[in-house]
């Protein structure tokens, strides 16, 4: 379906990636909010505060990111999209939440802004230190979607799809913005709302004697209902049968865990979302994200420049992770490059799914501020060494400037 006219400012907007952020859930049609303000997050819950009263929309500051994340699970149910956006500490204390919004399938959006951490670290400075909490960070087996945009333009997409997602798969969607993107001003174009494509809530057809919350269909993915129209919901954190009734069992749990999993897992290559560029002759690829793909080009310019024969992965949908398209590459390209905003963390993904196929090097950054290009420009340098010069140069080299 389109997106709801109302809720779209089509036209050229000079806007920050939290404003964008915020265009773009108003777009795919979100209309309950409920958050706390941290930095450098809290411009999204501003702007949607000032929005909201022109759509309809419902807007709560709760007294903390654990009511917040309890109160858009809660709204989800009662039949609006709903998000809440938060950075470092806030995102740590909403993890519980975002387990049980995991097991009681929730459809909804969560934007975590990252700055520099552990703990309040550096508030008004990047960091990309939550990749692996939003993978791992609530307990349990489970499966999860994490987008990363790496501008503005891309916040208001990327937030449109992170609703798209999480209303196909019911589960809470995180969009993976960090400080850089989410304060840096740029064009963003807002299509009509006629361009703009939104998925609805999947609503059972049964009648509320028949329905069941948790009979998965075909894509291990239930049909939801809204409460209060006549259906009986029991939801609830612990492992429940198809009824939603608690069951105690380990074939219950293995069951329902297993469904759980599986439908993130046999629809990652659906969800999959990356940017790839000359991979075909690469004997380096630079893997990265967010801000950090935007700092990597002038280091991968660079090596163009000289000959070098660069390729490019830029993650989008980071998790679930795109472990296929690694491993492949392991097998014809010499060295894998990830920088990172952190001390390591998706560069262990991508040296999991190498395998030893190629060497991974890790190009890490403590935080509060970006790399410079020139230390990622010496890591594909040193992902060519031991291997000969390099191959039949991939670009023509720069012209030098003549005296």
């Amino acid at each position: 379906m389109k997106a709801s006219p109302e809720g779209v400012l089509t036209g050229a907007h000079y806007l920050d990636g939290d404003h964008a952020c915020a265009e773009g859930a108003l777009a795919a049609g979100c209309r309950f909010f409920a958050g706390y303000p941290i930095t450098p997050s809290t411009e999204i819950a501003e702007r949607i505060a000032r929005r909201f009263p022109k759509v309809g929309g419902v807007f709560i500051q709760m007294e903390d990111e654990m009511a917040s994340m309890a109160a858009i699970l809660g709204a989800a149910w009662g039949g609006v999209k709903a998000m809440t956006c938060t950075s470092g500490p806030g995102f740590s204390l909403m993890m519980e939440n975002i387990g049980l919004g995991i097991m009681m399938e929730v459809p909804c959006v969560v934007a975590n802004v990252q700055r520099g951490g552990p703990s309040t670290g550096l508030p008004t400075m990047v960091g990309q230190q939550d990749m692996m909490q939003a993978r791992w960070g609530s307990h349990g087996d489970y499966g999860i979607i994490a987008l990363s945009p790496n501008s503005p333009q891309e916040c208001f997409n990327r937030t449109i799809q992170a609703f798209n997602l999480s209303e196909k798969y019911r589960v809470p969607v995180l969009v993976m913005m960090d400080e850089c993107v989410g304060h840096m001003t740029e064009k963003v174009v807002i299509p009509e709302p006629d361009e703009i494509e939104v998925v609805p809530r999947r609503l059972s057809p049964l009648p509320p004697g028949e329905y069941l919350p948790y009979a998965a269909n075909g894509d291990k993915v239930p049909d939801m209902v809204t409460a209060g129209e006549g259906y009986r919901i029991h939801t609830t954190g612990l492992t429940h049968d198809e009824r939603g009734y608690p069951v105690m069992t380990a074939e219950a749990q293995d069951k329902l865990v297993r469904r759980l999993r599986a439908k993130i897992d046999d629809n990652a290559g659906k969800i999959h979302d990356y940017e790839c560029k000359r991979l075909d002759e690469a004997d380096v690829v630079v893997v990265s994200y967010g801000i950090t793909s935007r700092v990597a080009r002038a280091a991968i310019d660079a090596a163009l420049d000289d000959g070098l024969r660069v390729g490019e992965i830029r993650l989008i949908t980071v998790w679930p992770f795109p472990s296929g398209l690694i491993r492949d590459l392991a097998a014809r390209t010499k060295a894998f490059v990830v920088p990172e905003i952190n001390l390591g963390q998706i560069v262990l993904e991508v040296e999991r799914a190498a395998a030893g196929g190629a060497r991974t090097i890790s190009v890490t950054h403590a935080g509060g501020w970006v790399h410079d290009p020139q230390t990622i420009y010496h890591a594909i340098r040193e992902g060519l060494r031991g291997n000969g010069a390099p191959r039949k140069p991939a670009r023509k080299p720069r012209k030098e400037k003549q005296p």
